[in-house]
């Protein structure tokens, strides 16, 4: 373990919180360079605002107002502000091409949406959002431009005031060396402040250094370091890559970065990020609303059937574990009778179980049971899709015997899942983790649909 390099000064405590926060500097250059690009468009083609033709310059500076943070918005849920690190970061101009054209489009549908209402209602103004195509057109064309621009700003500005990247290498001798080789030819990219030869040294090691980055030489280590280690580091504010070989790309890695000649891939605590966590808790709301109506007379309608049926209580409440690993009080319709636990305590339900009151199986079969959970995605301790909720007891069991499965925490439960629409009540919790993480790894709005379509589909067939 080499001795350590003098630190820099910390950066500034304000911006340390606001970045914690979501917060990124850049989002304020990006909505004022999107903002000057309508406004300069306007003037490039019709002059100063006095000669901007049928509307006034208030209503044309609303209009920019709302297209720009739509198009924050954009940014923002596509991942141009999660944390990128200093080394290695991936190229920003097509992906905030593809976000551009994405966010223009909606303008313009929006645009078109709000005008026609208008006109229904007998309104005399044209247009809702003044913005003429052509300068929408131009906005989103220089728009990704613009941001790549900003991105470039900042990292110049940044790595002026805090130095070149502070790096640690990390991993065996052999390793080590080879590392070293590579990167003293690129040292005007950063400085190795320090090497680790120990795995369980790094944390502390970084935190003395206030290295930037951790470089992880030797693949072996990750068994050790994850999720523990690597969740210390980014709580430090200190990302951490992977060297990775050809072995490792066979298996399908993508978005490689390259330092000092060698390849690598970023490392994260969590498998979505914060803004995919965002677009997901949006769409839950966003369903609840539009199919409110159905899901309100479904509820009703079960409610009634249980009261005749089972009986009181209604509902069944139980401790189960949540998004972060707390617990939470989930209810569900009751299906069992009210002894079903007395003999053996927490048990896993079982195809055919005996304990299930005959005139509630189609209730269970149906997942009718779980529709009181609506209101805890209102509440956003659960989701429409995610991995089900566990009971406490059974997890700490799981999370023994099963290598990673407190991974499946990282977002709220979900009332339906990948694994529910693959497996069944019976399936194995370690094949069923499987689905789990796959969802994490892949997820997207558009998958969220495919799932809920697919559980009705699987409840329509009886496949549970």
């Amino acid at each position: 373990m080499t001795e350590p390099t003098p630190v820099p000064s910390p950066e500034p405590r304000l911006l340390t919180r606001l970045n914690r926060r979501g917060f990124r500097l850049v989002m304020l250059l990006d909505g004022l360079a999107v903002f000057a690009l309508a406004v300069v468009s306007m003037v490039y083609r019709f002059g100063g605002p006095s000669s901007w033709p049928t509307y006034s310059p208030g209503a044309y500076a609303v209009s920019f107002t709302v297209a720009t943070l739509i198009f924050l918005a954009a940014f923002y849920f596509g991942g141009l502000y999660e944390r990128e690190p200093r080394l290695g970061g991936a190229a920003v101009l097509p992906q905030a091409a593809r976000l551009s054209l994405a966010a223009g489009s909606f303008v313009a549908l929006l645009n078109l949406a709000l005008s026609g209402l208008l006109q229904q209602r007998g309104s005399l103004i044209g247009r809702a959002l003044p913005f003429p195509i052509p300068n929408l057109v131009a906005v989103i064309v220089l728009a990704g431009v613009a941001v790549a621009i900003n991105r470039a700003v900042v990292h110049a500005l940044r790595t002026r005031r805090e130095g070149l990247p502070r790096v640690v290498l990390a991993g065996d001798q052999a390793d080590l060396d080879l590392a070293r080789r590579h990167l003293e030819a690129n040292v005007s990219e950063l400085v190795v402040v320090a090497e680790v030869d120990d795995p369980r040294g790094v944390v502390q090691v970084a935190e003395e250094t206030r290295a930037s980055d951790v470089l992880l030489v030797s693949a072996g280590w990750l068994d050790e370091w994850y999720p523990r280690t690597i969740g210390r580091l980014d709580r430090l504010n200190v990302t951490t890559l992977l060297r990775v070989t050809g072995r490792e790309t066979l298996f399908g890695l993508d978005r490689l970065r390259e330092v000092g000649g060698l390849p690598f891939v970023l490392l994260l605590p969590q498998t979505m990020s914060s803004s995919k966590r965002h677009s997901k808790r949006l769409l839950d709301l966003l369903l609840l609303l539009v199919t409110a109506p159905v899901w309100v007379l479904l509820l009703g309608g079960v409610a009634l059937h249980q009261l005749v049926v089972a009986g009181r209580p209604l509902l069944f409440r139980q401790v189960r574990v949540g998004v972060g690993g707390e617990t939470f009080e989930m209810v569900k319709f009751r299906t069992m009778r009210l002894d079903a636990e007395a003999e053996g305590g927490a048990q896993l339900s079982q195809e055919g179980d005996p304990r299930v009151i005959p005139g509630c199986r189609w209730v269970r079969a149906t997942r009718a049971d779980e529709l009181p959970q609506i209101l805890h995605i209102l509440t956003g301790k659960m989701s429409i899709v995610g991995p089900r909720p566990e009971r406490p007891e059974l997890t700490k069991g799981f999370e023994k015997e099963i290598a990673g499965y407190t991974r499946r925490h990282e977002v709220p439960p979900g009332l339906t899942g990948l694994a529910q629409i693959h497996g069944r009540y019976h399936t194995d919790a370690q094949y069923k983790l499987g689905y789990d993480l796959q969802y994490l790894v892949n997820w997207s709005p558009v998958l969220d649909l495919e799932i809920i379509a697919r559980t009705i589909y699987v409840i329509v067939m009886r496949r549970v």
